[in-house]
C-alpha cells in the first residue's frame, strides 16, 4: 500500500469520527489505567459494568488499596481472569502511592514495570491520557492493519513500528482509535462487513465480502 492510500483512509475516518474515544468509561487517567488493566482478554462492555460498581467506591490508589484484594475481585469477579486481575490491581496501586504520590506516571519504562501492566497497556495509557503520538496493538488493529495492507506484519511489535512509521504524522495521535474502531465494527474477524466499509474501495484485502 502506497502513502496516497494510507492518507485517504485515514482521512476518511478523520472525516466520519473527527474526535475518536475509548469505549472504556473512565474520569481520571487512574480509573483509565485500572480499567485498561481489567480489559485483557475482556471486552469493554464487561469492564464497563464492573467499574460502574467499582470506581464510585475507590477511584484513587488509595482508595483501591483500602478495598484490598477480596474487596476488588468482588467488583470485578464477572470479569475473565479476575483473581489475577484484583492482585495486581492492588499491586499496581501500592507502588502508585509509595512510589508517586498517588499519581500515574506519564513515563512507558514506569507504567511497564506496574504489575499487570504490559506494552500494550503502556500505550493505551500513553495515547489516551497523556495524549502521545504511540500505538496500542490489540487483535482489532493486527487484524486490520494486515488484512488491509495498511501496515502487514507477522508479530504484535513489527506491526506496531510499521504502523508508527507508516502512518501519516497529522493522524498518529488518534489512529489508534480508528483502528480498533473499524476492526470491532467493520472489519470483524469472522466475515468483515466490506459491503459497508467506509475504505472499500482502497482496502487491498483479496477476499472481500458481499
Amino acid at each position: 500500500m502506497n502513502k496516497e492510500k494510507r492518507t485517504e483512509i485515514f482521512q476518511r475516518w478523520q472525516t466520519a469520527n473527527p474526535e475518536p474515544k475509548t469505549e472504556l468509561a473512565y474520569n481520571s487517567t487512574f480509573e483509565l489505567l485500572i480499567a485498561v488493566l481489567l480489559s485483557a482478554q475482556a471486552t469493554d462492555v464487561s469492564v464497563n459494568k464492573a467499574t460502574q460498581h467499582l470506581f464510585p467506591v475507590a477511584n484513587t490508589p488509595a482508595a483501591m488499596l483500602a478495598l484490598g484484594v477480596e474487596g476488588v475481585k468482588q467488583y470485578i469477579k464477572t470479569i475473565g481472569l479476575f483473581n489475577s486481575k484484583a492482585e495486581n490491581v492492588i499491586k499496581t496501586c501500592r507502588i502508585l502511592v509509595e512510589q508517586y504520590g498517588g499519581e500515574v506516571p506519564a513515563d512507558r519504562e514506569a507504567l511497564e514495570a506496574l504489575p499487570g501492566v504490559g506494552r500494550k497497556t503502556a500505550n493505551v495509557v500513553l495515547n489516551t491520557a497523556f495524549r502521545q503520538p504511540v500505538m496500542a496493538v490489540d487483535t482489532h488493529i493486527f487484524r486490520v492493519a494486515n488484512r488491509t495492507g495498511i501496515a502487514p506484519g507477522k508479530n504484535v511489535r513489527e506491526v506496531e513500528d510499521r504502523l508508527m512509521r507508516l502512518i501519516p504524522k497529522p493522524f498518529l495521535l488518534d489512529a489508534h482509535h480508528w483502528l480498533i474502531l473499524h476492526g470491532r465494527y467493520t472489519c470483524i474477524a469472522r466475515k468483515p462487513r466490506c459491503g459497508s466499509c467506509l475504505i472499500e474501495d482502497l482496502c487491498e484485502y483479496k477476499q472481500k465480502t458481499a
